[in-house]
């Protein structure tokens, strides 16, 4: 599994027009596919007078799932240029849908996948991107003797202390990316004399601006 990858940085809606026909792209953050399709419903509903509301999403960090429709579009010219894009970005956790108000002119099938890969590109350059990182958190646990002089190494180090708490000893929760852990474990052995060991105390997803 990766240990990052982008996702897009808010919510956003953008309108881009083609011959007299509208083209609102919505992009949308989101966990999980109900999430993905709950934001297609909403959308359906809120523009009950739009012919069309196509869609694509990708989820996961490693973009694993993945799932388009035309939505009554001639096939291939909508879902697909718009996952398409999608996957350009390299931009996963995220929904599109383009909502469309007939015209009245007929785009044929080249000018409905440019119309439609255009409206995400729009979209996506209106949210922007963040970057997701995997972070090992680590508990450390050392005297108040030695607790101020160790948490400044770390940091002077670029090890990430994310939380301090004071008992008998004080314990110190560290991050560090996956590929960063051999790392820590010997910067620990080498501040600590040999005296404190970094415990595993699981992971989780952090955004980066």
């Amino acid at each position: 599994m990766t240990d990052s990858y982008l996702i897009v940085a808010r919510d956003g809606e953008v309108e881009i027009e083609v011959k007299r026909s509208r083209f609102l792209c919505t992009i949308a953050r989101v966990e999980d596919e109900a999430a993905a399709r709950a934001v297609v419903d909403r959308l359906r509903k809120q523009h009950w007078d739009a012919r069309h509301h196509c869609s694509a999403f990708v989820l996961g960090p490693d973009g694993t799932v993945e799932r388009s429709s035309d939505d009554g579009e001639p096939a291939g010219t909508a879902g697909a240029p718009m996952l398409e894009v999608l996957r350009g970005r390299e931009v996963s956790d995220v929904v599109a849908v383009v909502t469309r108000w007939f015209g009245g002119t007929l785009l044929g099938a080249g000018g409905l996948v440019r119309a439609y890969g255009d409206a995400v590109r729009a979209g996506l350059d209106a949210t922007g991107t963040l970057r997701r990182d995997l972070v090992r958190e680590l508990t450390l646990e050392v005297g108040h003797a030695d607790a101020g002089r160790v948490e400044s190494e770390l940091r002077a180090r670029g090890v990430a202390v994310l939380d301090t708490a004071y008992a008998a000893t004080v314990t110190l929760l560290l991050g560090t990316p996956p590929a960063e852990v051999d790392r820590l474990h010997a910067l620990v052995a080498e501040l600590t004399g040999g005296t404190a060991t970094a415990v595993p105390a699981g992971e989780r997803w952090v955004d980066r601006t």
